[in-house]
């Protein structure tokens, strides 16, 4: 334990996402041996990022204006929504250059242990977009996890009397994986995805 300031700091370091004891005394030390610039720098950051940041009014990404960069550019495929729990999910889509259209973040997944169902989640501002006729597909890109899995089961049930196609992100294996070391649901998962090759 540490005096005063330091400790209130590792303390509220050790809050963060991924940030234990050990690690929050680091970072401390090392914010404490760094510049006043630098650390005025980060600490500007931080404010910046509450006061300006809000979510994007259309599709729920993290945005600076009402809308998001990719809400606004009529360049994206208008016909398409790709369905993310968080907006971290839009961000690692788009790094594979592989999606074109738009997405619409949920805030999360459903998780009945933690109280959070679908009234928690933004499902009626996803059904209030399906009802402009232009969309023709939804993508179901969420976690191949319990939470991730019962989200869009309960999305596929919901989007079928739309009528509209919904698809699911293929799951498997990694690619550099062996398969021995696969676990039983992935590598099942990989099979029902398989395709064809020749």
């Amino acid at each position: 334990m540490y005096e005063g300031a330091v400790q209130d700091l590792i303390d509220e370091l050790g809050r963060l996402p991924g940030v234990g004891p050990k690690s929050a005394q680091r970072i401390a030390f090392f914010l404490l041996d760094a510049d006043r610039q630098d650390v005025q720098r980060l600490s500007d950051a931080m404010s910046a990022v509450k006061e300006r940041v809000k979510h994007c009014q259309i599709c729920g990404n993290v945005a600076e204006q009402d809308e998001c960069a990719i809400c606004r550019d009529a360049r994206r495929d208008q016909t398409v929504i790709c369905v993310v729990e968080e907006s971290r999910d839009v961000m690692a889509i788009e790094r594979t250059k592989s999606f074109r259209g738009l997405y619409h973040v949920l805030g999360g997944s459903i998780n009945p242990i933690a109280g959070i169902g679908p009234d928690q989640l933004r499902v009626r501002e996803l059904m209030t977009r399906l009802s402009d006729e232009s969309i023709e597909e939804i993508v179901l890109a969420t976690d191949p996890n319990l939470e991730g899995e019962a989200t869009a089961t309960y999305l596929a049930r919901m989007l079928k009397t739309l009528g509209i196609k919904v698809t699911r992100l293929a799951s498997g294996l990694p690619v550099g994986g062996d398969l021995e070391y696969a676990d039983e649901v992935t590598l099942g998962r990989a099979f029902e995805g398989r395709t064809t090759v020749n």
